[in-house]
């Protein structure tokens, strides 16, 4: 017989090495090359493969006709996913442990079970008891959602693959499911890839929608292999601050839909309640009136959103000032300060930063520049930005100001709000059109920014 071989798997991120060592290689990750004795049988030497069949080629062109969906019962959940879950698609969602994943998707099985489809909810973690009561708080005890506590594969895909197979199967978490043809601990990377390999080839076979609850390590990434996200057709991430009641959830793959998609989410004594204007939402507690703050029109996805930028600049009495950013790149702030001091000749070096985006959003988009510096040469300057004013634009080295993407979007958000002007590149005055919704004043460079502010702070002074 063949014999088996010893290999060491790393955690992070699924390299598979023949010795042991204390870093891996690929990903740089201390003390995660753990022990897997389950390589497989080696080839034989003289084994030949089998003949391969021939496969029917197709041309490229062709009908197609929608993928089928099954509506989920939440507008912010299926704007996500693209309209709803398609059939026989695997979805991945990772979140901080108690942001309400599992909350999240007991009010989901609860709303397609609502619609006549049939929903089974399997938890590796908690009791059917445990559940129960998650869903008498919810007020959802009463509907018709198929219930298990189990982690063995085998005994999972057995009992669903009876009878009709059902519309919706999730799984919470996969880091509990194990399989007994891998010869390892759950949730180890081998034993997460073959699990899931499993649950997918199920969906793929009998047409169910597979959603899996993934853990997150401490930098906010999904725990395992990163093959696991290429494995599955959508990764969802549940995003928020226990400090704050929003939450919101990001897609960043999608095969049947767009990406960098968001839903916005409140949580509440009785579940999460979606919300379906989260501008008016993240802008409720503003203080005009407050140096150092100014209205963002960003785009998450699709869909417009503005948010408030706060930043505070202080004298620092430390040799090395701070520099503390939430919800924003640290490295584009870094740039911008680094843009003010070379070309508008504001000297930050000896100024404790601290920048914040309200209410718990997170921004990646570089329109946000025009924002980060109006906020930060407000306080500065102790100037008051004007009320009715929203800001975009992205900055370049050289202190000039880029126009951006979907602007007209971002201005009827804008107006939608009460909003009555935006300062903006001045390349994106020919998108808005001869009649845009509200008026551009047009930004041509950071240094122009920076003398606006400086001009406009003695009138509000005076009056």
């Amino acid at each position: 017989m063949a014999r088996r071989t010893t290999q060491y798997v790393c955690q992070t991120c699924g390299t598979v090495s023949s010795k042991w060592a204390g870093r891996c290689e690929s990903c740089g990750t201390w003390n995660s090359l753990i022990e897997d004795s389950d390589g497989g049988p080696l080839a034989s030497p003289g084994l030949k493969p089998g003949k391969g069949r021939i496969i029917e080629l197709q041309p490229l062109a062709g009908t197609t006709e929608d993928t089928p969906r099954t509506p989920s019962g939440m507008a912010e959940l299926d704007r996500v996913t693209g309209g709803g879950f398609v059939r026989g698609s695997a979805i991945l969602i990772g979140g901080d442990p108690g942001i309400g994943k599992s909350t999240l998707l007991i009010q989901t099985a609860a709303a397609v079970a609502e619609a006549g489809r049939r929903v089974v909810y399997v938890s590796g973690e908690e009791a059917i008891g445990q559940i129960r009561l998650r869903a008498d708080r919810l007020a959802l005890g009463e509907a018709a959602v198929a219930l298990a506590a189990e982690t063995r594969i085998e005994d999972i895909l057995a009992t669903v693959s009876t009878g009709t197979p059902p519309d919706v199967l999730i799984i919470d978490s996969i880091q509990t499911m194990w399989t007994e043809t891998v010869d390892s601990t759950p949730g180890t990377v081998t034993q997460i890839r073959a699990t899931a390999q499993a649950l997918i080839r199920f969906a793929k076979r009998s047409g169910t929608t597979v959603i899996l609850v993934g853990h997150v390590t401490k930098d906010g990434q999904i725990a395992g292999p990163r093959v696991v996200e290429h494995m599955v057709d959508a990764v969802l991430y549940f995003e928020g601050d226990g400090a704050h009641r929003f939450r919101i959830l990001r897609s960043v793959k999608n095969r049947f839909g767009p990406t960098d998609e968001i839903g916005v989410f409140e949580m509440s004594g009785k579940g999460l309640i979606e919300v379906p204007n989260p501008s008016a939402l993240f802008l409720g507690d503003r203080d005009a009136a407050s140096p150092g703050a100014a209205v963002f029109a960003g785009m998450e996805g699709t869909r417009p959103l503005l948010v408030e930028m706060q930043a505070l600049v202080a004298p620092s009495p430390l040799g090395t000032p701070r520099r503390a950013v939430v919800g924003w790149d640290s490295s584009r702030l870094s740039m911008v300060l680094a843009v003010l001091d070379a070309h508008c000749g504001l000297k930050l070096g000896g100024h404790d930063i601290y920048l914040n985006v309200a209410g718990g959003l997170r921004i990646i988009e570089p329109a946000a520049d025009l924002a980060a510096a109006a906020a930060l040469v407000s306080s500065l300057a102790q100037a008051p930005l004007p009320a009715d004013a929203v800001f975009f634009g992205e900055i370049s080295l050289s202190g000039a100001v880029r126009s951006v993407a979907h602007a007209s979007a971002r201005l009827r958000e804008a107006q939608k709000l009460g909003f009555s002007k935006a300062l903006a590149p001045a390349g994106n005055t020919a998108e808005a059109g001869d009649a845009p919704p509200i008026p551009i004043e047009p930004i041509d460079s950071l240094a122009g920014l920076v003398a606006r502010i400086a001009a406009e702070a003695p009138k509000r002074d005076e009056d």
